[in-house]
């Protein structure tokens, strides 16, 4: 059974649920981190040094953290083409797409958007500063437009590894009070995700404890 410990409304912990829903494997998940404490406990450090989540244990294996590298551990042992190619070119076709929404999407989208917008009193927030960010934003999310005008999801026609990493942060783009250009490809991907049970388990969910209000 894999041992998760992270919160759900943690982005990187419902990137690593979703992919474990997904997958269809056993879990059991402690909640960690902000309101729920844990992270800075020794048995913990003990786990993850860097006193972050997720962590992933695999039975009584060795505890894993950051997520990039248990999402590429998960699939690699229990995952199988397409989700996970087993052809070296067709891999990495597919981990230059989940590599390119993790350092791109996700870090764009999560502390200068998301963070401003929910997790910052609205007495504080910078409308500027957000509006910056979304602009930039906005220039990655086109390229995403062409890559998915081209074919059903991300890296091909097939679900991969690289639409967990892209598309778990798209439920909270959709939601918050951001502008947002008409996409049709990108609304047509994300209309597709959320017909999938995992996506709807672990995604579209609540983020109202991170809310911050004067």
């Amino acid at each position: 059974m894999l041992t998760v410990w992270g919160r759900r409304t943690s982005s990187n912990v419902q990137a690593l649920m979703w992919c474990i829903g997904e997958l269809g494997l056993t879990y059991q998940r402690h909640d960690a981190g902000h309101i729920y404490g844990v992270t800075d406990t020794p048995a913990f450090l003990a786990m993850n040094p860097n006193g972050t989540v997720p962590v992933l244990r695999d039975g009584d294996g060795e505890a894993l953290w950051e997520t990039g590298a248990i999402l590429r551990y998960l699939v690699g042992r229990y995952g199988a083409a397409p989700f996970w190619p087993a052809e070296g070119f067709t891999r990495a076709r597919v981990d230059q797409w989940a590599e390119w929404s993790k350092i791109n999407i996700t870090l764009g989208f999560t502390a200068p958007i998301f963070w401003k917008v929910v997790r910052t009193a609205p007495s504080k927030q910078d409308p500027v500063a957000i509006g910056q960010a979304v602009t930039k934003l906005d220039k990655l999310l086109d390229i995403a437009e062409v890559q998915l005008a081209r074919g059903a999801y991300l890296a091909d026609d097939h679900f991969t590894l690289a639409d967990i990493q892209f598309g778990h942060v798209l439920f909270r783009y959709y939601d918050i009070a951001i502008t947002r250009p008409d996409r049709p490809a990108l609304r047509r991907y994300y209309d597709a995700l959320t017909t999938r049970p995992a996506f709807r388990e672990h995604v579209m969910t609540s983020y109202e404890e991170l809310r911050v209000l004067d």
